[in-house]
């Protein structure tokens, strides 16, 4: 199954108007100061979770990174969220850098995934003013989740024929899933 830009619209416009909170997290420089993390550009920020949903996603899956591209651009653009999404994502790229040597985007797929892991954020509770597990799985994870399962196409792919805020008309709840 292939995931396209009008994907990315579609679950864009399913989610229109939803809101969020913003949480960045403390991080402590050499000295023990608080230092404020450096928030990364739109560029960073779609490669990380391009690279994160590269192991997140089905694995059947095409076109991934033209569909997240696309979503996130698009959130980026939003505030408070775009801020908390950058947050989240300099919080991954510090532990991965920290733990693994380099930023999200470029470890290998098996190691993004063992970090999702390490980070807590494959079981953490999502909450964006929580814990860094809990901001990544709500700002990273389940934002990849979203843009996913509320396209057609990710809909289609576990049987859901016409995600909320997608129109489906009478025609079809008369003929049945496909």
């Amino acid at each position: 199954m292939e995931l396209t830009r009008r994907d990315a619209v579609a679950a864009l416009a399913a989610i229109a108007g939803g809101g969020a909170t913003v949480a960045v997290s403390e991080r402590v420089g050499e000295n023990g100061d608080p230092r404020e993390p450096e928030l990364p550009d739109d560029e960073r920020v779609q490669g990380a979770l391009v690279a994160v949903a590269e192991v997140v996603y089905p694995g059947e899956l095409s076109g991934v990174e033209t569909f997240v591209t696309a979503f996130v651009g698009s959130r980026l653009s939003t505030e408070p969220h775009a801020s908390g999404l950058r947050a989240a994502v300099a919080t991954l790229d510090d532990l991965a850098e920290r733990w693994h040597g380099d930023r999200v985007a470029e470890l290998p797929p098996e190691t993004r995934e063992r970090l999702l892991g390490e980070v807590g954020a494959d079981t953490a509770e999502s909450d964006p003013d929580g814990t860094d597990a809990e901001r990544v799985r709500y700002y990273v994870v389940n934002e990849l989740l979203l843009a996913l399962y509320t396209s057609p196409t990710g809909g289609e792919l576990v049987g859901i024929e016409n995600p909320q805020g997608h129109p489906g008309g009478v025609e079809s709840y008369q003929r049945g899933p496909r």
